[in-house]
């Protein structure tokens, strides 16, 4: 007899409260019952029930093997249940939270293409700026950008491309107003800054060799709202700084360009967070894949 069956076996004589009851659901005789908890007893030298003719109950030390048997076949049929899963066809609801421009402007394309093959699959987004209790709040996936708690255990915090920002401006712009060639020119500049910013009068810039500077800015334009920013710009109203990701199609086709390329804002950690005890569905699987393939970290 397996260790995996006698613990069974044990779990439903407690459950069902006898062995008789517990012979019945398992289609087997008493006598087997009682067979399996014995060997058991003799396997762990002391005793797991106290049986009367009337009524049984659990010892100490049967109560603790009682609790870790359940513990133990949970999580075997956790394991057998997903090994199946991950060869099934993806197909269900998933639940992800992320960033509000983040999502607006790179996420959703993503999801999309992501919808496109997985035709069985439903998503359903949320975007807000605030940091999202998973647990609490009931989503599957989230995108979090910036520093992660380290008190959070129950949570899995998978590295992606680091959020880096850059500067940009329209050609109109730079033609009007020249070209910046070092940060501290950007003083004399119109810079266009999202409003909710602290500190957002003051670019923290890092460069070759890992230098730094700090330049004061100023601008007639401000936004809560990085798209907004970024419209401006295409409009000519300054320079901007925003993520990468978010002008790299304006910079590709000339509506935007790169103002000093070498400089960035300091790259911002960005993490693919999931409860640590989520069952690996075929789903979920399949998101994060495809989410990692496209905002994974660069070889």
């Amino acid at each position: 007899m397996s260790k995996l069956a006698g613990m069974e076996m044990f779990v439903k004589v407690v459950e069902c409260g006898s062995f008789t009851a517990a012979a019945e659901l398992s289609g087997v005789s008493s006598t087997m019952v009682a067979k399996h908890v014995r060997i058991i007893e003799e396997r762990l030298g002391t005793r797991l029930l106290h049986r009367t003719t009337r009524r049984q109950h659990l010892t100490e030390v049967g109560q603790l093997y009682y609790d870790r048997c359940k513990q133990a076949l949970a999580e075997v049929a956790l394991a057998e249940a997903s090994a199946s899963e991950l060869h099934a066809t993806p197909r269900g609801l998933v639940r992800l939270v992320a960033p509000v421009s983040f999502g607006n402007q790179n996420l959703v394309p993503v999801l999309a293409a992501y919808l496109a093959r997985h035709p069985d699959v439903n998503v359903e987004l949320t975007l807000d700026n605030r940091v999202s209790d998973l647990i609490t709040d009931g989503y599957e996936l989230g995108i979090h950008i910036g520093d992660i708690d380290t008190s959070f255990s129950e949570l899995v915090a998978r590295p992606l491309r680091p959020y880096r920002r850059i500067l940009a401006a329209a050609p109109i712009y730079l033609a009007q107003q020249g070209h910046p060639e070092h940060p501290e020119q950007l003083s004399t500049h119109s810079c266009l800054g999202l409003s909710y910013w602290r500190h957002h009068d003051k670019w923290h810039l890092i460069g070759p060799d890992a230098a730094t500077c700090e330049i004061a800015v100023s601008g007639r334009f401000s936004a809560n709202q990085g798209s907004a920013l970024r419209t401006a710009a295409l409009l000519g109203a300054g320079i901007v700084l925003q993520p990468e990701m978010s002008l790299a199609e304006d910079i590709a086709t000339g509506r935007l360009v790169h103002v000093l390329p070498q400089w960035s804002f300091k790259p911002t950690p960005m993490y693919l967070i999931y409860r640590q005890n989520t069952r690996p569905t075929a789903k979920l699987r399949s998101v994060i894949d495809f989410l990692v393939q496209h905002f994974g970290l660069e070889p």
